[in-house]
Formats: structure tokens, C-alpha cells, sequence
């Protein structure tokens, strides 16, 4: 009994947990700046009209909010949920959004969820870059769409070199996590995605299996380095295929640059 409340508990409670995030390259002006890391959310909602969620986010005090994408759910898509959360965050603080290949199945219900967030003040990145300033010092933000939007996933290393900023400290929002070779190769300081989902399963802090990754994958939950690029990874907030998992609390993370 012990253990079944533990895996309900840990499928519908969610964990705030904080990152801290060291570059060398990071203006002075954002050190403690603080981005708050929505992924895969599924259309679930936490409390009545998502405000349980909410309220983490508020506890989290944010300079910004990032979405790294499937915050709809082809299998059971709910326009209203999304658009509401989206419109209610934005009150929060600022709310930059990038594409997840659940979008790209439910083109009809993507474009009503775009409409309401690009009208509620969202930025919605779908290969498109812009400048995050502070202080008088400014960090380049660069958001990719899905690849399963893209006629060539070769299409999305073109959008990326074409977007960026080398001259200045470079953040990347992307779905996919196991593009952390094409992140690194651009020379991004720092990428947010998802899409794994833990690895659903997790034993002695491993993943079981990530789409894109297969079995025992490799980036499924936290901070990872290659050279001088880092990735931050979140478990999601949301199931899809897998309605249950284990060993693998859903998952907040609010990244503090410094």
C-alpha cells in the first residue's frame, strides 16, 4: 500500500527544483537571473484552472518563463487548458514558447493555441531569435520548432547558425535533448528541452527509455555539459503514452544563472 501511495504521490505532485547554472560567459547583469522550465505539459492541469501549478511558478519568482514545447496533447488535445495556463503565466513573467512534436500532429488545434498565446503577450520562437536584456547587458534567447515540423532535421541546424549571436552569452529553447551534439557543435552556451520524460522509468536516478534515445538514455533529467555548452533537461509535467511513471516525480526546474 506504502509504495502505490508513493507512485500516485509522485505522479500527480509536482517538484521545484532548483538548478544552478555556472558560465564563464554570463554578463554580469544577469547573475542570479532566474528562468522557470515548463516541459511537456500534456494538457495536464494542476488544481482547479491550473493554479496549484501556478502557484509554483510564483513561489519560483522567475524573470522569465520557458516553454520547451508539448504543452498540447495530440492523443487528448485540449486548446482551452493550454491557452488559459499560457495567459494566466504570462502575468507571472515574460513566456517564451517554442514548438513540440505534439503540436505538429494537431495543426488545426496548434494554430487556435498560438492565436490566444501570441494575443495573451507570449513570444512564441518558431526559429526566430531575439535579445533578453537586463541591466543595460543583453543575452541572446534562440527558439527552434520541432524538427517534426521540418522537411530536413538538416533544416534545423541551418535555423540555428542563421540565429545566432556569437558576440553575446547564447540561449537555446529546443524540444529535443538528444540533439545535444548539434547544440554543442553551434557553440550555444546553454539549451533547455524536454521530450523525455525522465525516461519514464527512473532506478538509481537512470531513465529506462526516452523517445530518440531508445533504452537507458543518455540526457533525461537535469544538467549536462559537453565542453563549453550546457543543457538542462526537465522530466515534464505531463504523460502522453505512459500514463503512469516511476520513480520519477514530474518535474519543475528553475534554472539560476551565475
Amino acid at each position: 500500500m506504502a509504495a502505490a501511495a508513493w507512485v500516485i504521490w509522485s505522479n500527480v505532485t509536482v517538484e521545484l527544483h532548483r538548478i544552478t547554472v555556472q558560465s564563464a560567459g554570463l554578463p554580469a547583469a544577469f547573475d542570479g537571473a532566474r528562468i522557470a522550465h515548463v516541459s511537456d505539459l500534456h494538457n495536464a492541469s494542476f488544481g482547479e484552472d491550473n493554479q496549484t501549478l501556478l502557484q509554483l511558478l510564483r513561489q519560483s519568482q522567475p524573470d522569465i518563463i520557458a516553454i520547451t514545447g508539448d504543452l498540447l496533447d495530440s492523443r487528448r488535445t485540449d486548446v482551452e487548458t493550454a491557452a488559459r495556463f499560457v495567459e494566466q503565466a504570462v502575468q507571472i513573467a515574460p513566456v517564451y514558447y517554442v514548438t513540440g512534436n505534439h503540436e505538429s500532429r494537431i495543426p488545426q488545434a496548434f494554430a487556435q493555441l498560438e492565436e490566444r498565446m501570441a494575443a495573451a503577450g507570449a513570444q512564441i520562437l518558431r526559429n526566430q531569435s531575439l535579445y533578453w536584456e537586463r541591466e543595460g547587458q543583453r543575452v541572446r534567447l534562440i527558439g527552434l520548432d520541432d524538427p517534426s515540423f521540418l522537411v530536413q532535421e538538416s533544416q534545423l541546424e541551418d535555423h540555428l547558425h542563421s540565429l545566432q549571436d556569437e558576440d553575446c552569452y547564447q540561449i537555446l529553447l529546443s524540444h529535443r535533448p538528444e540533439l545535444f551534439d548539434v547544440y554543442a557543435a553551434a557553440g550555444v552556451d546553454l539549451s533547455l528541452t524536454g521530450h523525455a520524460h525522465g525516461g519514464q522509468v527512473r532506478l538509481i536516478g537512470q531513465g529506462l527509455y526516452a523517445p530518440g534515445q531508445g533504452m537507458l538514455p543518455p540526457f533525461t533529467s537535469g544538467l549536462y555539459r559537453r565542453g563549453d555548452t550546457q543543457m538542462a533537461v526537465s522530466r515534464g509535467l505531463g504523460n502522453s503514452t505512459f500514463s503512469l511513471r516511476f520513480g520519477n516525480r514530474l518535474h519543475l526546474p528553475v534554472l539560476v544563472l551565475g
